[in-house]
């Protein structure tokens, strides 16, 4: 009989349930009979906690034997009372959740080639690297305006008042700090700064270059080394004029412009150098980035939501007959009229609109406004 009547849960922390009998000390977290044990198995004791009927025990319960983190055998002082439920959950594990409402890429690979790659079937033969490459194709497409494929990143803006763009950066969404009570404060784009191209010039105004005959540059513009130096760099002064537009407003300003309406601060992002450029009033605040991903990792990190899974499943189809001779063109046809009807219900699905969270909203487009 096995040792342990509980099982591995799949998608929360791993956890192992055992009866006590009264008499058994040692217990084994590798493995057991009928039972997918601990992986991989806590390195240390801090590393698991052990519960007596759903009550936490202190680590002195076991601690004169030494845990074996090679074997997995768990040792307690003195045997369990007979019939106590001990529950041992491993908490430095990595825990998935929510992962149920996504499918894998290499599960998706597999039932469209399940479905419709075979003898009498749409696609009689296929090379399951076209498969997979068509398939990453249609969830990057997807993501830009499909999937849920924003992602966040936050950080404390340093004194050179840049921040790193993500690695699968593609556009973004949102750029915010937030103030004390962590609410986010939009930040505005710097539409009329830069950081240029700075090109290296001698006393004479030549450009210079090293030794393999390339182009010497500065690391950052004057322009920008310029604008960020200003005390207060966030669009208009405490007058209601602007800094960039103030000298040609020459007196005749007759209102402010709403972009420059702000004093949350601004931004200017710099895609050849990957990195956001920050206003000097943002130097030590919390920054938010919101930004669109293309949801490409490695095969075990790309996952499609549920929702959009049909959608996937007849973008590969349509691009596998599009891309192949002696394919009759109402065939393709019906499977590009069949992807676009599939995508625009994933994103009817993946709008999440809820009557009774809009009727909230729209309350308040009733409201009498007294003049």
């Amino acid at each position: 009989m096995p040792l342990f009547t509980g099982t591995q849960q799949q998608y929360y922390t791993n956890t192992l349930t055992y009866n006590g009998n009264g008499s058994t000390t040692a217990f084994d977290l590798n493995t057991d009979i009928n039972l997918v044990g601990f992986d991989p198995l806590p390195a240390y004791v801090a590393d698991f906690t052990v519960y007596f009927d759903g009550t936490e025990q202190s680590s002195t319960l076991y601690d004169a034997t030494p845990y074996n983190s090679s074997t997995g055998i768990l040792t307690f002082d003195s045997a369990p009372a007979n019939g106590v439920v001990i529950t041992i959950t491993q908490t430095t594990a990595n825990e998935s959740l929510g992962n149920y409402q996504s499918i894998k890429l290499k599960d998706l690979v597999n039932n469209f080639i399940i479905s419709y790659v075979g003898e009498d079937k749409i696609i009689p033969k296929v090379r399951k690297t076209d498969v997979l490459f068509h398939a990453q194709r249609g969830i990057q497409e997807l993501s830009y305006d499909t999937l849920r494929s924003s992602k966040s990143q936050e950080i404390e803006i340093p004194p050179a008042l840049t921040m790193a763009l993500p690695h699968d950066y593609v556009n973004y969404v949102k750029l915010s700090w937030k103030d004390d009570n962590g609410i986010e404060k939009l930040l505005l784009p710097a539409r009329k700064t830069s950081n240029p191209l700075a090109i290296l010039q001698d006393s004479n105004y030549k450009y210079l270059f090293d030794n393999d005959g390339v182009l010497l540059e500065a690391q950052d513009s004057d322009t920008w080394n310029e604008y960020k130096g200003l005390d207060d760099n966030v669009g208009s002064t405490g007058d209601g004029k602007d800094y960039i537009d103030e000298p040609t407003s020459a007196g005749r300003r007759y209102g402010l412009e709403p972009e420059h309406a702000t004093a949350n601060g601004l931004f200017y992002i710099d895609q050849k150098r990957g990195k956001i450029y920050f206003s000097s009033s943002m130097n030590g605040k919390t920054i938010t980035l919101k930004y669109i991903s293309d949801s490409l990792g490695t095969s075990d990190e790309i996952e499609v939501h549920k929702f959009a899974e049909e959608a996937v499943y007849k973008w590969i189809a349509h691009a596998i007959l599009a891309t192949r001779m002696n394919i009759p063109e109402h065939l393709v046809q019906r499977f590009k009229r069949e992807r676009y009807a599939a995508i625009r219900q994933a994103k009817l699905r993946l709008s999440n609109l809820k009557s009774e969270e809009l009727a909230q909203v729209m309350r308040g487009k009733s409201k009498q406004i007294k003049s």
